[in-house]
């Protein structure tokens, strides 16, 4: 060894391998490495074999420890990485694992790998820096006696040897295992810019200047294979236990909740126990009060892993770790948080990030919540049990239940849709939609929890706030699931007042997913309770509801009889708002049993009474159902007007669900009105509004109307597949009826599409379910469409059954209007099947039905029917009667094509009768409307023909 001074600055040079505790003196050491002594450098622990689900993590590191490169900008590449992660998240393994792989790559690691567990949450067996740093120069071939015994002085000499490993082209890998602070592993780390180390911890060390990997648990598919190469490697690859019972492998995956150090011990525990089924094991761990005694063994355990993170936790960190596991939904916000702990939201902020830090909660699904995982949540309850008297721990519990129970009462003030004050604890509807939205689990947990807990109270308050919040989004499950807890507090407690009313929001809940019997079940008897209470008001809500459940199942005249005396009740009570629902759903049932002129009437005087109240909400439903109603008598433009208003109200109050059946019934009404563009758009709009929001049996419904609209307009091919999934998606819900009704609308488009086979097949379907359910107006529409279609196959005979038995059944019915849309289609088939007497007695009969009841427009078209029948029986004069009559009509309407059809039939038939003037006439009129139309094809034709009564006219007879 020599030295020299240069400008007062002393130099080391140390060469041949022997290294003396003086060279640390100087400012500058330079090392040349040993031939002689073999350094340590393979004490890496061996790879686990049932390693998987971290291949992207594996990756990820990898890159990080690639030998450095400078890119463009001069950054060279990670050299520190460090894995934080949970107790037993297989930070380690993580580690071993890419350092192992890291060491095949040619040239990355040629001078090998030195590894030091620091133990650094274990408090007996923690290594200092300065220890070890002792063991890794030992490693790296430093005889003892030249170690000096300062940490600086050590941190200096490990660096340099570093660098001389690396200068030298043995680059090494230095693996840091389980610190516990920044401080205890930086001063491990390399300087020389070569050197690459990897770090784990249970706490974030973003003190290191590292490139930091949060661990996370394994998912359930890759928790499975861990535990079967656990158990195979144990017990040879023919131990198939947890493959041949699947169930049960998931289930303990599940209850290990990814932790591949639950998994490995659960694995060990079946490898300890040949004879020992997957299914065993599993039972086992579904109890929790002693699920972590379980996951142990006699070198490990899951509750001895917690312990050494929980040991160094601050008193007030420890206190909220233990009140965490209180809340019994799936996360908690801050200011929950700070509730639990009585303390102020920044302090408990504080608090919740530290013990992020420290991989015991995590960060959920939005800043500002946390959560806890499984296994710690029962650790954090056995040591929260332990402390219940310091933690006062039940106060802790009742003031976040209580403050569930404020927050969501204010939120509830903001949902409401009548004019009313609302809570400022939230500045608007928006805003208590979003705490409700993000606390929905925690709150829906803690209503099933609370009673159990001595807070039936509480379970009460919240099932009754959050109704409306659940119907809003649809929650129905969860609101089943809480009233029947209610009904059980209330029976329990002999509160018959509490009964009733938890029976009637069950049954609400019921029908909304189609349990109807069981929703008329429950409303029933909550009617009769608080009728015998003489609770009038109650009483009539609840036979409100009961008449929409008895509608549902369409036991329709009952429903008119629940709601005529709820209507009844909330008059006599002065209840306006009351009294206007019950008479919109009265105005629903009275549609149902045809008595439309009354239903028009219910319905104007109820959206009069909610326009009144200012309850737009309601008042958007009851426009919706009046344009239905109205659409029943043909008043098809007040109708469009009617459900065009509904969709704005629902819009503009961010009703998704009610736009989309708002913008279902408008197209119904446009199609009548022949504005088939703008209704596919309604239809259209509204399939994908209940196809967003997972209604799938509305969903059906408008894609059926959408069928029916695209066949008017000729869009055949689409008309079919809209029929076909409306179809499906009834039968999948095993909705008969809704399904009946797909079948008989995807008939007429099969027809246009010559599958005439196939047309016949639905409408005969359909006709046998309505049958079935005794919808004889339906079975009578049915059985039209058939007849129509045997036609179309010439099966006459067939058809003409058909037809007669449709418009028996609607004259039985007293429905003129579809008696005479009957028998037209009736006449049709006779026609065809040339027994045109019979088509003429037909037509005549169903023109006079039109007639009377004022449908110009199915008058002008039977007439126009009829004309041709009486053609071909050479009742010429009659013919030319009935043609002129037509076009008449249609002129009255302003329905141009059809009064240019009749006038071309007129045209041909005056020829016939050799009024070849006249003829000429009305054929010059078609041609001028087909090509005022647009309509060129029609526009020839009729010129052929005026031109054959032109020559007619000159032409000697």
């Amino acid at each position: 060894m020599g030295a020299t001074r240069e400008g007062g600055a002393t130099n080391n040079a140390i060469t041949g391998g022997i290294f003396f505790h003086a060279v640390i003196q100087g400012r500058d050491i330079t090392v040349q490495l040993p031939q002689a002594v073999d350094p340590a450098l393979a004490g890496l622990p061996k790879p686990a074999s049932a390693f998987t689900g971290r291949a992207r993590h594996v990756e990820r590191l990898l890159a990080d420890l690639a030998p450095a490169t400078v890119d463009a900008g001069g950054q060279s590449t990670v050299l520190v990485s460090a894995v934080s992660g949970l107790a037993g998240i297989g930070k380690t393994e993580l580690a071993v694992q890419t350092a192992a792989q890291a060491l095949r790559q040619p040239g990355w690691f040629p001078g090998g790998v030195l590894f030091v567990d620091l133990f650094g949450y274990d408090p007996e067996r923690s290594l200092s820096p300065e220890r070890a740093l002792e063991g890794l120069l030992r490693a790296l071939a430093v005889p003892g006696e030249h170690i000096p015994g300062g940490l600086e002085d050590r941190q200096r000499l490990y660096r340099s040897v570093l660098a001389a490993y690396a200068r030298e082209g043995r680059r090494i890998l230095v693996v840091v295992d389980n610190a516990s602070t920044t401080a205890q592993a930086a001063p491990l780390l390399p300087t020389d810019g070569i050197t690459a180390a990897l770090v784990t911890s249970r706490h974030t060390l973003d003190g290191l200047d590292a490139r930091l990997h949060d661990l996370d648990t394994l998912d359930t598919a890759f928790s499975t294979a861990v535990l079967d190469r656990a158990l195979r490697h144990a017990r040879g690859y023919g131990d198939t236990r947890f493959t041949d019972d699947a169930e049960a492998a998931t289930a303990i995956a599940e209850l290990c909740a990814g932790l591949p150090l639950a998994l490995r011990i659960a694995a060990a525990l079946l490898a300890a126990a040949p004879a020992r089924p997957a299914s065993s094991l599993a039972a086992a761990l579904r109890a929790e009060h002693t699920r972590l005694d379980k996951l142990a063994r006699p070198d490990r355990a899951v509750r001895a892993a917690f312990d050494l993170s929980y040991q160094h936790l601050t008193p007030d960190q420890a206190r909220l770790f233990r009140l965490f596991p209180l809340n019994p939904g799936p996360d908690l916000a801050t200011d929950s948080a700070a509730r639990l702990a009585d303390t102020g939201p920044d302090r408990a902020e504080e608090l919740l990030q530290h013990l992020a830090e420290a991989h015991l909660i995590e960060p959920a699904s939005s800043w500002g919540r946390w959560r806890m995982h499984d296994l710690v949540r029962l650790y954090a309850d056995e040591h929260g049990r332990t402390h219940a008297t310091p933690d006062q721990r039940d106060n802790a519990r009742t003031r976040l239940f209580s403050h569930y129970q404020d927050a969501t009462r204010a939120a509830d003030t903001h949902l409401d849709t009548l004019p009313g004050p609302r809570a400022p604890r939230f500045p608007d509807r928006a805003a208590a939609l979003r705490w409700l939205d993000a606390e929905h689990a925690n709150l829906t947990a803690t209503a099933t929890a609370a009673p159990a807990l001595g807070h039936p109270a509480i379970t009460t308050s919240l099932t009754s706030h959050l109704a409306q919040y659940l119907s809003y989004r649809r929650y129905f499950d969860d609101w089943i699931l809480l009233t029947t807890t209610v009904l059980t507090i209330c029976r329990e407690a002999d509160d018959r007042h509490g009964e009733g009313q938890a029976l009637n929001s069950l049954g609400i809940a019921l029908a909304e997913v189609r349990r109807f019997e069981e929703a008329i079940t429950a409303h029933a008897r909550a009617a009769t309770i608080h009728g015998e209470l003489g609770d009038r008001q109650s009483e009539g809500t609840m036979l409100t509801n009961l008449g929409l459940g008895l509608a549902e199942v369409r036991r329709f005249e009952e429903a008119v009889s629940a709601h005529a005396q709820a209507a009844a009740i909330f008059r006599e009570l002065g209840d306006r708002h009351r009294e206007s629902q019950a008479l919109n759903n009265l105005g629903l049932a009275l549609r149902e049993v045809r008595r439309f002129e009354e239903a028009i009437g219910a319905h104007t005087e109820a959206a009069a009474i909610f326009r009144e109240l200012g309850d737009r909400h309601r008042e958007g439903q009851t426009l919706n159902n009046l344009g239905l109603a109205l659409r029943e008598v043909r008043r098809f433009e007040e109708a469009v007007n009617a459900h065009t208003g509904a969709a704005i109200v629902h819009r503009e109050l961010g009703d998704r669900h009610r736009e989309g059946k708002s913008l279902n019934n408008l197209g119904l009404a446009l199609r009548e009105v022949r504005r088939f563009e703008e209704a596919i758009g309604a239809h259209t709009e509204a399939a994908a509004v209940f196809r967003e929001l997972g209604d799938r049996h509305r969903e059906g419904q408008a894609l059926g109307n959408l069928g029916l609209t695209l066949r008017e307009v000729r869009r055949f091919e689409e008309a079919v597949d809209a029929g076909t999934q409306a179809a499906a998606i009834f039968r999948e819900f095993g909705d008969r009826h809704g399904e009946a009704q797909s079948l008989n609308n995807l008939g007429l488009a099969l027809r246009e599409v010559r599958r005439v086979e196939e047309a016949i097949g639905a409408h005969t379907e359909a006709a046998a379910m309505f049958r079935e359910f005794g919808d004889r107006h339906r079975e009578g529409q049915a059985l039209g469409n058939l007849g129509l279609a045997l036609r179309e196959v010439r099966r006459f005979e067939e058809a003409v059954d058909a037809g007669t038995q449709a418009a028996a059944i609607f004259s039985e019915l007293g429905d003129r209007y579809s008696e005479g849309q009957a028998l037209n289609s009736l006449g049709l088939v006779w026609a065809e099947g040339r027994r045109f007497e019979e088509a003429i007695n037909v037509y005549t009969k169903t023109a006079a039905i039109h007639g009377e009841l004022g449908d110009r427009q199915t008058e002008g078209m039977v007439l126009n029917n009829l004309g041709l029948a009486l053609r071909e029986m050479g009742r010429f004069e009659e013919a030319v009667d009935v043609h002129t009559q037509s076009a008449a009509i249609f002129r009255e309407l302003g329905d141009r094509h059809r009064e240019s059809q009749a006038l071309n039939n007129l045209g041909s038939i005056l020829r016939e009768v050799r009024r070849f003037e006249e003829a000429i006439g009305a054929h010059t009129q078609a041609a001028a409307i087909f090509r005022e139309l647009g309509d060129r094809q029609r526009e020839e034709a009729t010129l052929v023909l005026r031109a054959d009564a032109q020559r007619a006219l000159v032409e000697p007879s």
